[in-house]
């Protein structure tokens, strides 16, 4: 009978492991000039003083829900088990998009529009259930007049519940199919020597260009520090950039105002200039239609 109650303690444990943790982190396109990101705040620290409350960004470009679905790809992994995320980019605000939970196989919780915004997320952390929220339990007292700021009125205000236990997932609102909508774009994949994969980002303070090449497919042109290797950038049909440079270690392995490939912190593929501005000089941008092919020179 012991083993039996030491057996459920620890299977309780382990299922508390996927639950919520009252660690409650936003994301916007709203910026900090007004009070925006504020009012959300205050809604989830009227619905419980216990949480801890974090920032991915409020600076993603506006309606770039693209940027949206990156930033929460870069950083959800680091954050402990249980955390609930509110990502809010919608451009469709007021339409028949639908306002949901993703609850991921990796025990993540993701408050958002479905409008492509869970696209990355859903593919690295897989999806264990998807809820709809239900407006009807689940949105601010006396917000139903407010048709414009469901980051305040219904993200913000769920995912309080949610985060602090006033909710279970199940209280979210019904069930639906375990799917998301998904932005179209280019997933990396070699053939024949040639790697070719999307820019989906750009490390925006250094003007650095990060690819979604990963180390180890990378790793199948057998470059080692100081080869060469070339480079194409195109936008949609439009080469925008051509040429080679060093795989490289760190910046400071060339001179300073020389191009160079190196792995970032995610240890994807990044091409920068030392002490420079890649993306600035030679004008390339990130999102779905920006690709990249690689090979060894």
């Amino acid at each position: 009978m012991k083993l039996i109650r030491i057996f459920i303690i620890v299977s309780l444990a382990n299922l508390q492991a996927f639950t919520q943790n009252k660690i409650l982190v936003f994301q916007t396109d709203y910026g900090l000039k007004d009070g925006a990101v504020s009012a959300m705040k205050g809604v989830s620290m009227g619905v419980s003083k216990d949480l801890k409350i974090f920032d991915i960004t409020h600076e993603i470009p506006a309606y770039n829900i693209w940027e949206a679905a990156y930033r929460l790809e870069q950083t959800a992994r680091y954050w402990p088990r249980g955390t609930v995320f509110v990502s809010v980019v919608d451009p469709g605000v007021g339409s028949s998009r639908k306002s949901v939970v993703l609850k991921t196989k990796s025990g993540y919780f993701f408050v958002t529009p479905d409008n492509g915004t869970l696209t990355l997320v859903s593919e690295s952390m897989g999806i264990a259930e998807v809820r709809e929220i239900d407006e009807k339990v689940n949105r601010l007292k006396g917000s139903g007049k407010s048709y414009t700021f469901h980051g305040r009125d219904v993200y913000a205000y769920t995912a309080a519940r949610l985060a602090s236990g006033v909710i279970s997932f199940e209280q979210v609102g019904p069930k639906l199919e375990s799917k998301v909508i998904k932005l179209d774009y280019k997933s990396a994949a070699y053939e024949n020597g040639v790697i070719r994969g999307n820019i989906p980002i750009l490390d925006i303070q250094y003007g650095n260009v990060w690819t979604n090449i990963g180390d180890s497919l990378f790793a199948k042109l057998n470059l080692k520090f100081g080869d060469l290797v070339s480079v194409k950038i195109s936008s949609g049909n439009q080469e925008v950039f051509s040429g080679s440079m060093p795989y490289v270690a760190s910046f400071a392995s060339v001179k300073e105002g020389e191009n160079l490939a190196y792995l970032n912190s995610l240890l994807n593929l990044a091409f920068a200039i030392n002490m420079g501005s890649f993306a600035e000089k030679y004008k390339i941008s990130s999102g779905p239609t920006w690709t990249v092919e690689i090979s060894k020179k």
